[in-house]
């Protein structure tokens, strides 16, 4: 398969053995977001090994690998109410009809792409997506518009910090 195709054939449910990969993905990507103004949104320890482990128990967390199988990439897709998307201010969701939400999308940046799939991965499977980033995540806020997601308000995350939303249109 070449480097960088569109083809959800790269993505595949995060195993176990993938932690030590996975810790090193969420690493590089803390550490592009620090770099480039965002240093509080994952501080230096988000996502936990805990929550990554129960992500993988519940089959919730796939990897995006390489021809060769290793692992540049990760992201949750969970099918499914979220209750951070329970409210919303300053706008208002494009439709309440059930919805998947991708959260926790990271890059080591050796691979380009890793949204695309991600996102193509996760509408192959639902076409209403939810998904949302910090305000200081620039990088994130191109990538997620750039797949045709729209901004639809301001939701808060457990901690009470603030978050933009978006959702992808209904078809």
């Amino acid at each position: 398969m070449e480097r960088g195709k569109e083809s959800s054939a790269m993505i595949r449910p995060a195993e176990p053995g993938d932690l030590d990969a996975l810790l090193a993905v969420y690493a590089s990507a803390r550490a592009y977001m620090c770099l480039h103004g965002n240093p509080s949104q994952w501080g230096d320890d988000y996502p936990s090994p805990a929550l990554l482990e129960e992500d993988i128990r519940r089959g919730r967390l796939y990897v995006d690998t390489d021809e060769r199988g290793a692992v540049h990439g990760a992201f949750a897709f969970l099918p499914g109410d979220d209750p951070t998307y329970a409210r919303i201010e300053g706008g208002s969701w494009l439709s309440d009809a059930p919805y998947g939400v991708i959260h926790r999308v990271a890059s080591d940046g050796r691979m380009p792409g890793v949204f695309r799939r991600c996102a193509a991965f996760c509408r192959a499977r639902c076409a209403n997506l939810r998904i949302d980033t910090h305000h200081d995540n620039h990088t994130m806020q191109r990538l997620i518009e750039g797949a045709g997601f729209r901004r639809c308000g301001v939701i808060y995350v457990e901690d009470g910090s603030p978050r933009i939303a978006y959702q992808t249109p209904c078809p």
